[in-house]
């Protein structure tokens, strides 16, 4: 990580001295801008101006060099094309240009082909030890644990959430719920990046869940009923005002899924990062004792709860649109009515 440098008092001072000299033949130009003395001020402003904007140079050379704190973080959160190992190094990921589109390879890409490369050992390893499975050899340890997280998901989000039907939306609903999950753990083990913190990524989940809460509901109930439910069984009279509403709920869902994965999962690095330069902002040893690092430390460990909270989240809510978009119960409420 980059230290936070200020800069030097002696730097300071100079570039302080420039912008009033500047000031100052600024104000002697315009009130005597009728004098014979304009063409020699006008002059000097020019020179202390020159000067000015090469101490600002030197300046913003310095910090640009060294970095600010809110540098560093912005760097930390946002994606990039170069892996860096500090103190170890760097390099740089390839960048591909196709058509004019940029589907250059960036860390985020990295550290999702590794979330998937690890579900695949996982799930692969599982997958062997269930076929060694019989009425005498019940399964344990990592094998034990999957298979409580599969209840988990199968009973208390799918089953739960979406009813009779529920088991052909167990695959998607079970990866998306790994899948986000490594990715949260991944962004906070060292030299770790979140990829759940890039609104691209959040998007495109939350597309894939628009998509699917879609093809179910025209599956459940045609395009006839899909097409009745946008106007919530109101009066004719009312549907110039129901069907917008209903539209924009249609896409107000992933939307809030999109940003609500996105936001708390760059929110909780922001305010480590913040917590750990307050310290080096007021360089006090008993702000970072006291302030900085237990704090940090009591956030972090919060950040993996929420990183479990956050794809359960998601699932959840996935499964509760796909529930409500297939569900037949406001129709059959209607016809006995």
């Amino acid at each position: 990580m980059k230290r936070f440098n200020a800069l030097q008092s002696g730097e300071l001072v100079r570039v302080v001295v420039m912008l009033i000299m500047s000031l100052l033949f600024g104000f002697g130009a315009s009130a005597y801008a009728s004098s014979a003395e304009e063409h020699n001020e006008a002059v000097a402003h020019e020179e202390a101006a020159v000067h000015a904007d090469a101490a600002h140079g030197e300046a913003g050379h310095g910090e640009e060099e060294h970095g600010s704190a809110g540098d560093v973080i912005m760097h930390h959160i946002l994606d990039s094309n170069l892996m860096e190992f500090d103190p170890f190094g760097k390099f740089a990921l390839p960048k591909i240009v196709i058509g004019g589109f940029d589907i250059s390879i960036t860390r985020h890409v990295v550290f999702m082909w590794l979330a998937a490369a690890i579900l695949l050992l996982v799930f692969g390893y599982v997958g062997n030890q269930y076929k060694s499975v019989n009425s005498r050899k019940a399964p344990g340890g990592l094998t034990n644990a999957m298979e409580a997280l599969v209840e988990f998901i199968r009973l208390d989000v799918a089953k739960s959430n979406i009813g009779e039907g529920y088991e052909k939306h167990m695959p998607y609903l079970l990866t998306v719920f790994v899948f986000i999950l490594v990715l949260n753990l991944l962004g906070l083990v060292p030299y770790g990046a979140t990829a759940t913190g890039n609104v691209n990524v959040t998007l495109t989940l939350a597309v894939f869940t628009f998509f699917i809460t879609q093809v179910s509901a025209l599956k459940a109930h045609g395009i006839k009923g899909y097409l009745a439910h946008l106007t919530a069984g109101t009066h004719w009279a009312l549907w110039i005002i129901m069907i917008p509403i209903e539209v924009i709920g249609l896409f107000t869902k992933p939307f809030a899924l999109t940003i609500r994965l996105f936001a708390n999962m760059t929110a909780g690095h922001i305010i480590i990062l913040s917590l750990i330069f307050i310290s080096f902002i007021l360089k006090s040893y008993i702000v970072a004792v006291l302030v900085s690092v237990p704090f940090a430390i009591f956030i972090y460990l919060l950040e993996i709860f929420v990183s479990f909270l956050q794809a359960f989240i998601f699932t959840m809510l996935s499964a509760l649109f796909i529930g409500l978009a297939s569900s037949h119960e406001s129709h059959d409420a209607e016809a006995a009515h």
